[in-house]
């Protein structure tokens, strides 16, 4: 039985670039591997006249090479 080759994702996420060897990943865990805190808002860049979508925490995304995430820090008023 030949071994499995794990396919590796190029993604960016505040324009630094991650490999990433799972196919699927939370928002939750896209922002760990960020080093982001959970507070911090989580988008996916549209394409084209696309809108930028919010990711929730909790919402699982297949990921594709070249996906490009960008985070928000938390709103502080003051």
């Amino acid at each position: 039985m030949a071994k499995e080759e794990k396919q590796k994702f190029s993604i960016h996420i505040d324009g630094i670039l991650y490999k990433v060897e799972t196919s699927s990943i939370s928002g939750a865990a896209l922002k760990a591997l960020a080093e982001k805190d959970q507070q911090y808002q989580l988008f996916l860049e549209g394409h084209g006249n696309s809108a930028d979508e919010q990711i929730a925490d909790d919402r699982s995304l297949e990921l594709k090479n070249g996906m490009h995430f960008y985070t928000v820090p938390p709103a502080t008023f003051g």
